[in-house]
């Protein structure tokens, strides 16, 4: 499995920085080029060396070393097949929904994995839809291929040498680390706010430390997990984000406050964006707060891996239903809610100990009674759930119950539309309403005289 490690940088002198910045607008411009020209339909069953060996013959001058150019290319290809790959996980759910026929199916997958989905009018439609033509904005990064850079130690610190500019002389990098952790391969080198940082892969070591309990967990807000056995992982969650998340939305406020000063007084102008636009402050809080999120969300994550050899999760991919109503300061809050984190953490750190993920479908689970076979009786409010009786338990371990229970659902699988799962679900609790009936039950959602024994029934 491979990882990203990051290396900063400690003491670069300014004139390097500037050097390197100057590379890095130029492969820019090359990133930008082959967008433009292969970030759509015109870059199927294109491969890099292909567009290499036509630039060679054109004799292009990019104004950089041609190994510089030549790994930019091959990355910006790379990233739009990573793009075109993203967009047929979308198209892959409206063939689901489109058809159940097991031949029309495979015939449908065939043609998206072969990349030959221009010959079928229903997959063109998608991929138009989803697959739309990408845009470079990346100035900021160089690709140094593994035997063009070098590392030394000098007084226990580790130093790369990369290409420059001039043919033949290298820039000297001095980096926060030590020869033991020194960058490896391919290198990515990226420029911000006068700090570099070097990025490189390695081979993460995989272990089978993990437990053996299957557990359902609920993915919250207010903290980062809560399983179907109550346990709660990650505190604090909600509170970071909400104080950033509110710290931002008043700055900006001021800002904006200042822009229009600025347009009003345009003697002052000048002044204003110079000492009060920027952004390197801000970017460096957001550094500091993915650093925390980062850091909360895997330790929770392997916490949760030291219990369960099979986690049930749900599947989040799909945005968020009504979430207008909520209101406005609670949908900016949601809005920063880190849930690709949360799914890509746990999927890291299951795959490197030995568990498995299972996702499941997520309609509906926080609306259900887990302890009446995931019925629709009783209603969620913030982190409590009424059931029908009066009882009020956590609203997080009552979701992670039902996300397990999912787990054996026969009728709702992960990709079953959530107005089919509403429509199965009714028809369960209306089965068990009338079930109770011919029981000779005076049921009724307000009567608290039933017991437990007598609704925790098998009504399927």
């Amino acid at each position: 499995m491979k990882l990203t490690r990051i290396h900063h940088c400690r003491n670069l002198n300014r004139e390097k920085y500037k050097q390197l910045e100057k590379q890095a607008v130029l492969l820019g411009c090359v990133r930008g080029e082959v967008w433009t020209r292969y970030g759509a339909i015109s870059g199927l069953n294109i491969s890099d060396r292909t567009i290499r060996d036509g630039w060679m013959k054109e004799g292009r001058d990019f104004g950089v070393s041609a190994n510089a150019w030549k790994e930019t290319l091959r990355d910006c290809i790379g990233d739009i097949k990573a793009y075109r790959e993203a967009a047929k996980e979308k198209v892959k759910k409206a063939i689901r929904k489109r058809t159940t026929c097991d031949k029309e199916l495979k015939r449908l997958y065939t043609l998206l994995k072969k990349d030959e989905w221009t010959t079928d009018n229903f997959l063109h439609r998608q991929m138009r839809k989803h697959f739309k033509h990408g845009v470079n904005h990346t100035h900021n990064q160089i690709i140094v291929r593994a035997d063009m850079c070098k590392t030394f130690e000098l007084n226990g610190q580790c130093w790369l040498k990369v290409p420059s500019l001039v043919p033949r002389q290298t820039i000297k990098i001095p980096l926060s680390t030590t020869m033991e952790f020194a960058p490896q391969g391919t290198l990515r080198i990226i420029l911000r706010n006068g700090n570099i940082e070097v990025h490189s892969t390695y081979d993460a070591i995989e272990t089978q430390d993990c437990g053996q309990e299957t557990i359902g967990v609920d993915k919250g807000y207010s903290e980062v997990f809560v399983d179907s056995d109550g346990a709660v992982y990650g505190q604090g969650l909600g509170k970071l984000i909400s104080s950033e998340s509110d710290y931002l939305n008043q700055k900006y406020k001021n800002k904006n406050k200042l822009r229009a000063l600025s347009r009003a007084k345009p003697h002052k102008k000048q002044k204003i964006e110079l000492n009060n636009l920027g952004r390197k402050k801000l970017d460096k809080r957001q550094d500091t707060q993915k650093a925390k999120l980062k850091t909360l969300i895997f330790t929770a994550s392997h916490k949760l891996v030291n219990k369960a050899k099979v986690i049930v999760a749900e599947d989040l991919t799909s945005p968020i239903q009504s979430k207008r109503s909520y209101g406005k300061n609670t949908n900016r809050r949601l809005n920063t809610w880190v849930k690709g984190l949360l799914a890509d953490a746990l999927n890291v750190v299951s795959h490197r100990r030995g568990s498995t993920v299972h996702l499941v479908n997520a309609s509906y689970t926080s609306q259900c009674d887990s302890f009446l076979h995931g019925l629709l009786i009783g209603t969620r409010k913030g982190d409590r759930f009424y059931r029908f009786n009066g009882e009020v338990v956590q609203a997080d371990w009552n979701g992670a119950r039902n996300v397990l229970a999912r787990l054996n659902d026969s009728e709702i699988r992960r990709y079953t539309a959530y107005r089919e799962v509403r429509r199965i679900l009714q028809e369960r609790t209306d089965r068990y309403k009338s079930e109770l009936t011919d029981l000779g039950s005076s049921y009724t959602l307000g009567n608290k005289t039933l017991t437990e024994c007598e609704l925790v029934l098998d009504y399927v």
